[in-house]
């Protein structure tokens, strides 16, 4: 979902032509290549002919802290490797079970809600949703996806949940615009750090995600996403396939501002997780739309195994993050950003000052790299692992 918004916002229809060129220039070419591909590991390696540390200083955003170790494969002292253990035998299979049962329970929810309703269709972008539906249906939509997420979170052992709303200070004319604008904001806009997130912002608003047009045909999940009001984009879709998508999350986002019975939009604009320290740079589909934005930032405090998703592959950070007794949350809510006049008119500026106040309010380091950089990370690091 992440790399899908990031190719979604950094096709010429979203960026500006110098920040894309900034973020693109000799790498623009790979963004469709898997994180880990194990042909290609070599050659990475011998292209940056760099250390492991000399990796990790260059590419600190993504690089794992925990007794893990980089990709999960990492010495584990004698201690943890018996609670890995334990937890393989006794609590993983009742996670399993549970979670299995928490998402077919939700989506008979769904199929009943949605039955003989036909879903709201765009012919021209192949879009489809029963977001747009009202009455009960989707009131028990929104409340049971809402509660049976956070049970979703209880299974991966997020029992506790600590949210702080935070007021920044603005300076004056700020404050005074931002009392002026009415209305719901069109975004909701979070830093990246693992698939989690999506389960928390369920939990919290259930807003509308940009995903992969192949989520829809998935068993269960597919109309789970539809009623959820997922965008779809298609990884290898023509520049004019992304232009019309950016279209439908910009109009989805005014929508959301002016009606507070639309579904909101929930986007990740730096396109990619990273380990929860950093903030990328953000692209400028979630500000496209001119409306306010509400900022939340996401930390995951650990003792053994973190639950970003950086440098990890995806089965095995699921395995090890269900192998934990306990995982921590904590959530930061900003009041809602409302753009003045200049940022309106530059998408660009709007981005870069959301962007800095949730790495001021957030104590998270701004990093210059992008989904581009991770990919040769990974590649490099596969590489020197496969190496030892």
């Amino acid at each position: 979902m992440e790399s899908e918004l990031k190719d979604m916002t950094s096709s010429s229809p979203l960026e500006p032509e110098p920040a894309r060129r900034s973020h693109d220039d000799g790498a623009s070419s790979k963004d469709d290549r898997p994180l880990l591909k194990q042909e290609n590991s070599g050659s990475a390696v011998a292209a940056t002919g760099e250390s492991l540390e000399e990796l990790e200083k260059k590419f600190a955003a993504y690089v794992r802290h925990d007794v893990y170790g980089p990709m999960g494969r990492g010495e584990l002292p004698l201690t943890e490797k018996f609670l890995l253990g334990l937890a393989l035998v006794t609590l993983v299979p009742i996670r399993v079970l549970v979670g299995m049962i928490v998402l077919v329970v939700y989506y008979l929810i769904c199929r009943v809600c949605t039955l003989f309703l036909a879903p709201n269709r765009d012919q021209d972008q192949e879009q489809e949703d029963y977001a747009h539906m009202g009455g009960w249906r989707r009131a028990v939509i929104v409340a049971c996806g809402r509660f049976l997420s956070r049970a979703m979170l209880f299974v991966f052992g997020f029992y506790w949940i600590n949210e702080t709303y935070r007021i920044p200070e603005y300076d004056s004319k700020s404050a005074a615009e931002s009392e002026e604008e009415p209305g719901r904001p069109g975004a909701i806009v979070s830093n990246h750090v693992s698939y989690v997130d999506i389960l928390y912002h369920m939990s919290s608003s259930f807003p509308s995600f940009v995903a992969k047009r192949s989520v829809a045909k998935l068993p269960l999940v597919g109309l789970i996403s539809k009623c959820l009001g997922c965008v779809y984009v298609q990884r290898e879709s023509k520049s004019s396939d992304f232009k019309g998508v950016a279209a439908v999350v910009t109009e989805r986002a005014r929508e959301a501002h002016e009606n507070e019975n639309a579904p909101m939009m929930m986007l990740f604009p730096e396109g990619t997780t990273t380990n929860g320290d950093f903030l990328l740079p953000f692209k400028t589909g979630a500000f496209l739309a001119k409306a306010p934005v509400l900022p939340v930032i996401l930390r995951y405090p650990y003792q053994r195994f973190s639950p970003a998703w950086d440098s990890i592959s995806g089965v095995r950070h699921v395995i090890f993050l269900l192998c934990q007794f306990v995982s921590y949350l904590e959530v930061i809510r900003l009041p809602i950003y409302y753009p003045n006049e200049q940022e309106k008119e530059d998408p660009k500026l709007f981005a870069d000052n959301v962007r800095r106040l949730m790495a001021r309010e957030g104590n998270l380091i701004m990093s210059d790299i992008g989904l581009a950089e991770k990919r040769i990370y990974h590649a490099a690091l596969n590489g020197l692992l496969c190496q030892c």
